[in-house]
């Protein structure tokens, strides 16, 4: 079994949700294999099924000026920031396939969560960061140290449409972190977020390359799945189907 794996580098949100649209499609209709898009976004506020306006503390005036785009999306979650140097990653999957720890007919939402923490956690830990989950919590999470408290490096909101996963997870690698003022990031006000340049005493520090395939490396293992690089959307598209359902 493999998932196909698509670098798409740094494109708009609405470009990405898009591909992405194409690719659920053709999953649904068992036309392609699971699929992992990796990528970057320039800056952009998506307000998942679970958003509060409230949380976006910019105005609307401040977001237009910087050229910035809201987005509602179907995720789970609240709201959340995608930017340059924060690896996105949006895996395509059929949670009806065989995967490690299924119990009964399919993954379920909550394990398949549970999962992508876990390849974030140990992509983390590659670069010498000592990561966790908190429960209750969704995301990836420093450990607490001290008088400082739990920093989130990355988040999570996925959605699930006949047993097929879109939306994913965002890893800060070098993102600007200034820029998680315009928000109440996924709606926690008592913690701050993070990032690996930041927490990572790797010298030198990652590239945002390494940081991509370590992420793609960590995911098959996890997922226990050959990954599969392709080099354009059309070649997922046109990918043979040989053991998907």
């Amino acid at each position: 079994m493999y998932i196909n794996l698509l670098s798409l580098g740094r494109i708009p949100y609405a470009e990405a949700l898009a591909i992405q649209q194409r690719v659920i499609a053709a999953r649904k209709a068992g036309e392609i294999g699971d699929t992992l898009l990796l990528l970057e976004h320039p800056p952009v506020l998506t307000l998942g099924r679970n958003a509060k306006r409230d949380n976006v503390l910019a105005t609307d005036e401040f977001l237009q000026a910087k050229g910035v785009e809201l987005h509602e999306v179907n995720r789970g979650g609240d709201v959340t920031y995608h930017g340059p140097g924060q690896l996105v990653g949006y895996p395509i999957v059929d949670l009806r396939g065989d995967f490690p720890g299924k119990k009964g007919p399919h993954l379920g939402p909550v394990d398949f969560v549970r999962m992508l923490e876990e390849v974030l956690i140990r992509v983390c830990g590659e670069y010498r960061v000592m990561a966790q989950r908190i429960c209750g919590r969704t995301g990836v999470w420093t450990l607490a140290n001290g008088s400082v408290a739990e920093k989130k490096l990355a988040a999570i909101g996925v959605h699930v449409s006949q047993g097929v996963t879109s939306h994913g997870f965002a890893l800060n690698v070098t993102t600007d972190l200034r820029d998680y003022q315009w928000i109440v990031p996924c709606g926690i006000a008592d913690r701050e977020v993070t990032s690996l340049e930041l927490e990572s005493p790797v010298e030198p520090l990652p590239s945002f390359e390494e940081v991509l395939n370590a992420t793609a490396r960590n995911f098959g293992r996890i997922f226990h799945r050959q990954m599969i690089f392709a080099e354009s959307l059309e070649q997922v598209l046109a990918a043979p189907a040989a053991g998907v359902l």
